[in-house]
C-alpha cells in the first residue's frame, strides 16, 4: 500500500501564435520573426506507468524495496510480533513516536511495514529524517522514494492537517542510533517538544510505539572519533561487525522484534490554542517519554531470549 498518488500524465499543449516577436538589438522598434521550434517534442516520453506522490515517493520503487528488503527482514529474520495495531487510526492524520536505536536503526521500516501488513485498514507511514542525509548520494536519493520526508515542522503539518497521512517521528534523533550497547533501552530527552507542538497545531493524536529488538539488531559498542574526522561520517560506530568486516558488517543480527503501539494521546481538547503553552508541550512530551519508557521495561521484563522472544 502506497499513499495518495499522483499519476504523470501529459499536459495539453496551449495554442501557440504562428510568429512570435523579437527585439532588433538595437533598441529600435520590434519585429515579427519566424516561429519557434517547439523543442519539448524532443524530450523523453513520460512513463505512463509511473506514480509517485508530491513527496517523490515511488509506488515502482517502495514495491520493490518491500519486496527485496524489507519484507523478508520483517518475516524470516525479525520475525516481527505486533500489538496493538488497533491504537492507529484507520483515518484522519496521526503522529507514530517511537524509541530508536542502532547503529543503521532498521525500527522505522519495522513499524512501518506494521502498520501496512497487520492494520485492517492498511496505510502508508511518512517517517521524518533528518536533514543531515543530504549529504549522502544515492542513500539521500532513495530515502522520499521510500517514504522519507525531510523532519521539518511544516512537513508535518501539512502530512498530518492537510493531506490527514501517518507520520511517525523519533525524538531522540541522532542521540538515539549514537546510545551505546551498554546504555540499552534508556530512552534519551525528547528534544524540546517539537512533536507535540505539531501534533497539537494538526490536531492530531499522538500514539506512542514502543520497540524491543532493534538494540540488539546493530549494537554499537563504541564511537571512534578520530576515523570520524577522517572519514567525515556522522559518527563511526564499532559494532559486531563494522569496521573490521567492511561493508559485510552492514549486517543485521537476527533479533527478535516486538512492536507494541500504545493507545492514543488526543490534543483536540487541550484548548484553543495549547501549542502556545511551552509548559502543556513539555508535559506531554515527557508524558509520552515515560509511557514508552514504562512499555519497553515492561517488555524486556517478559522476554526471555534477545534471539526468540
Amino acid at each position: 500500500m502506497v499513499g495518495d498518488r499522483t499519476e504523470l500524465t501529459t499536459v495539453p499543449r496551449r495554442e501557440r501564435d504562428p510568429l512570435s516577436v523579437a527585439d532588433r538589438g538595437d533598441g529600435g522598434s520590434r519585429e515579427l520573426v519566424g516561429p519557434e521550434p517547439d523543442l519539448r517534442d524532443l524530450l523523453p516520453a513520460l512513463e505512463p506507468e509511473r506514480q509517485t506522490t508530491d513527496w517523490g515517493r515511488s509506488e515502482r520503487v517502495e514495491r520493490i524495496f518491500d519486496r527485496l528488503i524489507v519484507d523478508p527482514a520483517y518475516r524470516y529474520w525479525f520475525r516481527c510480533e505486533v500489538e496493538g495495531i488497533e491504537n492507529v487510526p484507520a483515518e484522519g492524520g496521526a503522529l507514530l513516536v517511537s524509541n530508536h536505536a542502532g547503529a543503521l536503526p532498521p525500527d522505522g521500516m519495522m513499524i512501518a511495514k506494521a502498520v501496512r501488513e497487520e492494520h485492517p485498514q492498511p496505510r502508508p507511514v511518512h517517517l521524518t529524517v533528518e536533514h543531515f542525509f543530504k549529504g549522502y548520494p544515492g542513500f539521500s536519493a532513495l530515502l522520499p522514494k521510500i517514504g522519507g520526508v525531510p523532519a521539518h515542522p511544516a512537513n508535518v503539518h501539512r502530512l498530518l492537517w492537510d493531506e490527514q497521512q501517518l507520520v511517525l517521528v523519533f525524538p531522540e534523533g541522532r542521540k538515539g542510533t549514537e546510545k551505546l550497547f551498554k546504555d540499552r533501552y534508556r530512552l534519551r530527552r525528547f528534544g524540546r517538544g517539537g512533536f507535540v507542538e505539531a501534533a497539537m497545531r494538526a490536531r492530531a493524536p499522538i500514539v506512542p510505539v514502543a520497540v524491543v529488538g532493534a538494540e540488539e539488531a546493530m549494537p554499537v559498542f563504541a564511537h571512534l572519533k578520530l576515523a570520524r574526522r577522517l572519514t567525515g561520517l556522522l559518527y563511526f560506530p564499532v559494532t559486531p561487525g563494522f569496521p573490521h568486516l567492511g561493508l559485510l558488517g552492514a549486517i543485521y543480527l537476527p533479533a527478535k522484534f516486538k512492536i507494541r503501539f500504545l493507545p492514543p494521546v488526543r490534543t483536540d481538547d487541550m484548548g484553543e490554542a495549547p501549542w502556545e503553552d511551552p509548559a502543556l508541550v513539555q508535559t506531554v512530551a515527557q508524558q509520552v517519554r515515560a509511557t514508552i519508557q514504562e512499555e519497553l521495561l515492561d517488555m524486556l521484563g517478559k522476554r526471555r531470549s534477545v534471539w526468540f522472544g
